[in-house]
């Protein structure tokens, strides 16, 4: 693989308006659309991952794996620990917040929460709408409105997200590290974590014995 996924893209200019545009224009762009890692991925991190790419541009790319399961229990865990609600209030949380998966979105900053969710919430000046069906916003604003019952519909947590510079996706996509395929509610926000690859391949119609020899999906 030609690169450690380890650097940080610039997020200012992946989330501007001029990147936007970009993505509309250019076919080349997969903002939107999932990455599916192949058999031969070298960096064990991303070994069978499924990622939501959140932004992609000239400037890069960056992404949230949706398939991993973090080191934190669960999302009421993650509430106390932030002092968002109280230990004994645990069991006033709505079903939505209780359920909500936490992932292990990627390698860069670990220590900072991404909320993939539907466009029904929107917070001004924090939420990046990606396209009609999801939107991204990192801010603890959401978790709180998650554990009050006034949050998005469907979401997941991840801690972490992949990154990209400039030109490395498309090296690595045409090295035969990744597959790619059309946006799918279902894989982006089921809590099933552990299906998620195999359904992502038969979604595009890939046997996984076949995958050694597959080299992209256009």
């Amino acid at each position: 693989m030609s690169g450690t996924h380890g650097k940080a893209p610039n997020e200012k200019g992946l989330n501007s308006p001029l990147a936007k545009e970009t993505n509309e224009k250019d076919g080349r762009f997969l903002e939107g659309q999932l990455l599916v890692a192949m058999p031969g991925m070298a960096d064990q991190r991303f070994a069978k991952s499924v990622i939501y790419l959140c932004a992609h541009s000239e400037e890069g790319a960056m992404g949230i794996i949706l398939n991993q399961a973090s080191q934190v229990q669960n999302f009421p865990d993650l509430l106390v620990q932030l002092q968002i609600i109280a230990e004994q209030d645990r069991i006033l949380l709505p079903p939505r917040a209780e359920n909500l998966p936490v992932l292990f979105g990627g390698p860069v900053q670990t220590d900072r929460g991404f909320i993939l969710h539907t466009p029904d919430f929107h917070l001004d000046q924090t939420t990046m709408t990606i396209d009609e069906s999801v939107s991204l916003t990192a801010t603890i604003d959401i978790l709180r409105a998650i554990a009050t019952g006034d949050g998005p519909d469907l979401a997941i947590m991840a801690l972490g997200y992949a990154g990209w510079d400039a030109g490395q996706l498309e090296d690595e996509m045409q090295q035969n590290g990744w597959l790619h395929c059309p946006f799918n509610q279902s894989l982006v926000f089921d809590r099933d974590v552990h299906t998620k690859y195999d359904r992502a391949l038969r979604s595009i119609g890939v046997d996984l014995a076949q995958l050694s020899t597959y080299a992209g999906h256009g």
